[in-house]
């Protein structure tokens, strides 16, 4: 037994520490050897908003959403010196609000808005209809016109420069409102939901990584799990092979779930993730709600549907791409999606007539759509069977369904002609007619890298002018949207024509669920949200109610618009989405026309009230400057080839040499040597075992652009694959004798030529012996296939020949050590300002 003891004048005076507001000290035992005194806690303040007896193991508290993470709560037991004589306490989990809903927002690919049935397109999409008809159908919602930057803006609230991210990330520069890094000041809703007790989860496509951060070692900071989703299942960049995805991610780890399924489609199998997520979830933790966002590949190139899909699209459009604007802007009029005055802009002059085609350019162009419709359709059924699972599971009702049909207009990246190899667009390269009939009926399988015809674009923006990457028109940035939450939204079936923007999601997320807008995430203060909420159009009271969004503007590759009070203002296109490397104007904000609209008269766009309102004009324009300056939009960058090369940081950045001892796979562009517009030279330190050896040495791209160091038949060889046009090789004579051997390829590129593509001449060695020499009047200006990576030791995604092996293609000797050593790029301010201007020129 201790005994108590008495005060003394040698005992150390003791200064009790200050109780915490609303818990009581009280003195217990001394210390059996110090003296000293104890203090048992006793809490008796808990958390304001908290559910359940106070450190109960299932007490829950709602936080103070204002600053997150919340603060953790005093403890409410109490503690003694000995467990026996305390009372434990469970600091409590944090709860969402009371009853608050699921949320699945789904985001679709280069969309029109005259594509899906739902908004008058001939292509069925029942699941959109579902949640059309279960909720409200938006028909003046707006995304940013590229995709990078629409979904830095529907995950932040922040409009897409203010987020870094008026470009995609590929193509980013060293300015705030371009570095393609979302600020932690402007944290994702994700973060918020998460921090409140949801959920978190990111199907899909993520193309807000920046580039020289996607790669399998990080940092993740910018990745979904670094940004408040505790789950990722997706592809990193803007596209990728929906047969066989170089660049697809569970979490952080690069994954291969496709090898050896010969029919697997990421389209099915990224539902079937979300769908076995959300049961999980369900199971586990049935009263926890979540925040799902589902986006999928689709319909941005390459279009790859399953072929029975193809079919049953079999002679849908074989009355054209006019006919068929004709059909959809009749059904638009009959479903009430754009306004009773909307007009039928007329048929573009630089857009071939279908009547004038030949029959090859019919039988191309009609397999081209088809390809298209039956890629589109088939997303939005992968995406019905994760809203059927989500009803399955009982839980359609209160779950917040929004569904944006496209992150921007539908998109003319496809050349005029369509192409069977997207990179081929990127590489300022084009296909004609008689160059792809051959592929016709590879069309949309792993042999493609397809997108369609121009003038069928237009036609899915319907009733909008231009397309996707011109933000300055609505055919670039009108998207339709429907909304469902059966528990809360009562006028099922109704329309909304209210002006709003991809930025107002946020706020319309936190306002449905009863969350306010952080002040605090992270210790890091927070910038208002600078969207507005859509909640006030959900009561049928307010059906038609004026837009509480008045203003806004929009900005891609200098061409640009503003918003105001129903009017619009927006420059005149120059450079078409179709030819990326057309000459621009200089002066990115003086060089362009402008063009003035009234909405309620005109809501297609057609009336250009320029001249008779130059006052007004006028206004809008210095309206659109200020916005640009509150919201980091300048300087105006409009050349696509200089956001292409423009140096970029990250572990690449200034590497002359590259050095890999061990096999490794994943490695992203932009942290992989760039063997593009230089010389360079490539050494392989290698051993060859008894009986001889096979495989990937070293290899970046695949079948639609890349090159490869390998052995076949034991036999040293390297390979360019350019575009898929042409398979330059080296190769030795011979195969090589176990033991260790030196291969190198040398490429000296021509000393005279522009700055990009400039010819050269290749040499393959072994142990210091010529083996192949060749040379090349060109190379590729400006990327490999983006979805496929940078492997050493085997090969992942596609071949860069398909006719000299097949993946995974791993090394069977020994790998000591590969070396890629980069000369200066020919890419110098000097010869691109050179190379502008003579383009000027031309133009």
């Amino acid at each position: 037994m201790i005994k108590k003891s008495e005060p003394s004048e040698t005992a150390p005076n003791i200064d009790l520490p200050t109780p915490p507001e609303g818990a009581t000290f009280r003195p217990t035992r001394r210390a059996l050897l110090s003296g000293t005194a104890a203090l048992a806690v006793t809490g008796t303040a808990v958390h304001a908003q908290l559910r359940g007896s106070p450190g109960a193991p299932n007490a829950v508290e709602f936080p103070n959403s204002r600053v997150l993470p919340t603060p953790t709560p005093q403890f409410s037991g109490t503690i003694m010196p000995t467990a026996k004589d305390s009372v434990a306490a469970w600091p409590p989990a944090v709860a969402a609000p009371e009853g608050a809903p699921n949320v699945l927002l789904i985001l679709t690919d280069d969309v029109g808005f005259g594509a899906p049935s739902t908004f008058g397109g001939l292509i069925p999409t029942p699941a959109l209809d579902k949640i059309a008809a279960a909720g409200l159908r938006y028909t003046a919602f707006h995304t940013t016109a590229l995709c990078s930057p629409t979904r830095a803006a529907m995950l932040t609230g922040r409009n897409h420069h203010s987020a870094g991210t008026g470009n995609i990330s590929e193509m980013s520069s060293g300015f705030p409102g371009y570095n393609s890094i979302i600020p932690p000041e402007k944290a994702t809703v994700a973060q918020t939901l998460r921090l409140n007790g949801y959920s978190t989860a990111w199907f899909g496509k993520n193309h807000n990584i920046p580039a020289w951060e996607a790669n399998p070692v990080g940092p993740f900071g910018n990745w979904p799990v670094g940004m408040g989703f505790d789950y990722f299942f997706g592809f990193v960049g803007g596209d990728t092979s929906q047969w066989q995805p170089g660049n697809l991610f569970r979490n952080t780890t690069p994954i291969h779930p496709y090898v050896g399924r010969k029919d697997w489609n990421l389209g099915t199998a990224m539902a079937d993730d979300a769908i076995s997520h959300i049961r999980t979830l369900a199971a586990v933790t049935p009263n926890r709600p979540w925040f799902i966002h589902y986006a999928p590949g689709g319909t941005h190139a390459p279009h790859q549907p399953p072929k029975d899909w193809i079919e049953t699209f079999k002679g849908k459009f074989d009355a054209g791409w006019e006919t068929l604007a004709r059909q959809i802007f009749d059904n638009q009029k009959t479903l009430g999606v754009i306004p009773a005055n909307a007009q039928l802009p007329p048929w573009p002059d630089f857009l071939k007539r279908w009547d004038s085609l030949s029959i090859d350019e019919k039988r191309l162009f009609t397999r081209q759509v088809e390809v298209y419709a039956a890629y589109l359709a088939y997303t939005d059924h992968e995406i019905g069977r994760v809203i059927q699972a989500v009803e399955d599971l009982g839980q359609f009702d209160n779950t917040l369904i929004i569904y944006i049909s496209g992150d921007n207009g539908s998109s003319a990246e496809g050349s005029m002609n369509g192409t069977p190899n997207e990179v081929a667009y990127f590489n300022l390269q084009s296909f004609t007619v008689e160059q792809q009939l051959p592929l016709i009926e590879a069309w949309g399988s792993d042999r493609t890298y397809n997108h369609m015809a121009v003038p069928w674009t237009f036609a899915f923006n319907t009733p909008y002018r231009w397309t996707k990457q011109v933000a300055s028109h609505f055919g670039g940035t009108r998207n339709g949207m429907a909304i469902s939450w059966p528990k809360r939204i009562a006028d099922k079936g109704g329309k909304r024509m209210q002006f709003h923007h991809v930025i107002d999601i946020v706020p319309t997320l936190l306002e449905a669920i009863g969350i306010p807008p952080p002040t605090m995430v992270n210790g890091i203060a927070q910038a208002p949200v600078e969207g507005t909420s859509v909640v006030y159009t959900w009561d049928k009271p307010n059906a038609d109610a004026p837009s509480h969004r008045k203003t806004q503007y929009f900005e891609i590759f200098g061409n640009r618009a503003i918003y105001h009070d129903g009017w619009v203002a927006c420059t005149t296109p120059i450079a078409t989405p179709w030819n990326p490397g057309a000459p621009v104007p200089d002066d990115a904000i003086n060089g362009y026309n402008w063009e003035l609209y009234n909405l309620a008269q005109d809501p297609t766009e057609l009336n250009d009230l320029a001249r008779q309102e130059p006052e007004r004009l006028r206004v809008m324009q210095e309206l659109w400057l200020v916005e640009a300056t509150r919201y980091q939009v300048l300087p105006v960058n409009n050349s696509v080839i200089t956001g292409m090369i423009t140096p970029r940081p990250g572990p690449a950045s200034g590497r002359k040499q590259f050095i890999y001892t061990a096999p490794v796979f994943g490695i992203q562009a932009n942290s992989a040597p760039n063997i593009l517009n230089r010389s360079y030279r490539i050494s392989a330190d290698i051993e060859v075992p008894q009986g001889g050896a096979n495989g990937m040495l070293i290899t970046q791209g695949g079948r639609f652009a890349g090159w490869g160091l390998y052995l076949r038949e034991g036999k040293p060889v390297f390979t360019m694959n350019l575009l898929g046009m042409e398979r330059p090789k080296w190769e030795a004579a011979v195969a090589l004798s176990p033991g260790r051997h030196t291969l190198i390829f040398d490429w000296q590129m021509d000393a005279d030529g522009g700055p990009f593509s400039r010819g050269g001449s290749g040499t393959l060695s072994v142990d210091g012996q010529e083996v192949a020499r060749r040379s090349l009047p060109r190379t590729l200006p400006f990327t490999f296939a983006w979805d496929e990576t940078l492997d050493v030791g085997l090969d992942t995604g596609t071949p860069v020949d398909d006719s000299d092996y097949q993946v995974p293609f791993n090394f069977t000797g020994k790998l000591n050590r590969i070396i890629v050593d980069l000369g200066e790029s020919s890419v110098t301010p000097e010869a691109l300002r050179d190379f502008q201007s003579q383009a000027q020129k031309r133009g």
